[in-house]
């Protein structure tokens, strides 16, 4: 497959993923809305996905290899699961009573830049620089989130708004430092696990923390109501399992491109919309109006703009190697 199709088909596959994570958002508000403890609302998430992943692995290359890597590096697994799933997962939960699924999806849509500024901090090699096309347009990205909070506050946020809105924030870079740490971790130590295989090992190496968490909710609410169960059941199975192993593999295929992984990180922005067609639909929540749907219209803007630029750099490096070929055929 050529460069430029992986790269392509990559944002596809995180641009698909968007919509199973949009369930999040909207079932999440629901269990708020019923009452429900945010507690429970994340830790229920995980401890279902641990055996809906375990029943696909007979067709994913087992098991056994996932064991043999984390018992070589136990540390790295503790990790990036505490900050890509445990640490986003909490924070989200625990935003999600504070408004609407849209306006929690657009604030998460901070991922955009979240991801090219872990950057430097993780790699050392070329793929620590920040493309600048990719970072503006995340720029543009994050002017709509923005947008989308002043307008659903009316110009001003309250001290829970902001409360909120830090959590979010800080998810959405927690989510892309532990999915590019593991990555990275493996790359190094010569490891091949495909995406089904890292979600996994990323769910079993965080379930001590969630087993820790519902000893606490318990504590704090008592058993959660049954509605609140199957809420959690269907976002384990369709951000936590279908979700997670699309984005896992679409940010994989391009692990080596900045721009086109930037570009598949940012196709999550698409959730906003998605939250905003299925919030009203299944929760009646209001569209977003005035400011908030100016906002909305940025992060759409942004998303077609970033396919735009991931197929120009696509092509401007495939030309670029046909030069060199060249030249060394002369």
């Amino acid at each position: 497959m050529s460069a430029s199709r992986r790269a392509l088909l990559a944002v596809g596959l995180s641009l698909l993923s968007a919509l199973f994570f949009t369930t999040t958002y909207v079932l999440n508000r629901a269990a708020a809305v019923g009452g429900g403890h945010w507690a429970w609302t994340a830790a229920l998430r995980y401890v279902f996905m641990l055996p809906l992943l375990l029943s696909l692995m007979r067709w994913q290359g087992g098991v056994a290899p996932v064991w043999r890597a984390m018992r070589a590096a136990p540390g790295a697994w503790l990790l990036w699961s505490g900050l890509g799933f445990v640490l986003f997962y909490i924070l989200l939960s625990y935003a999600a009573a504070s408004g609407p699924s849209w306006l929690v999806a657009g604030s998460f849509q901070v991922t955009v830049v979240a991801g090219m500024l872990c950057a430097p901090l993780l790699y050392h090699d070329a793929r620590a620089r920040i493309p600048r096309a990719g970072f503006a347009v995340g720029l543009l990205i994050v002017a709509g989130v923005l947008l989308m909070q002043l307008g659903h506050a009316r110009g001003a946020l309250d001290t829970r708004g902001w409360t909120a809105l830090a959590c979010v924030v800080a998810a959405a870079f927690a989510y892309p430092l532990g999915n590019r740490g593991l990555l990275l971790h493996l790359e190094r130590a010569g490891i091949e696990l495909n995406a089904t295989q890292r979600v996994f090992g990323l769910t079993l190496a965080s379930q001590p923390a969630w087993l820790l968490l519902v000893a606490w909710a318990w504590m704090q609410a008592g058993p959660p109501p049954l509605a609140q169960v199957e809420l959690a059941f269907g976002v384990a199975l369709s951000a936590g399992v279908i979700a997670t192993i699309l984005f896992f593999q679409a940010t994989g295929m391009v692990r080596d491109n900045p721009t086109a992984l930037g570009a598949a990180e940012a196709m999550q922005a698409a959730e906003v919309l998605f939250a905003s067609v299925l919030g009203a639909l299944l929760l009646g929540e209001a569209w977003p109006r005035g400011q908030a749907l100016w906002g909305a219209l940025l992060v759409v803007a942004g998303i077609a703009l970033f396919a735009w630029v991931v197929a120009r750099d696509v092509a401007r490096d495939q030309r670029e190697v046909r030069a060199l070929r060249s030249d060394r055929g002369g």
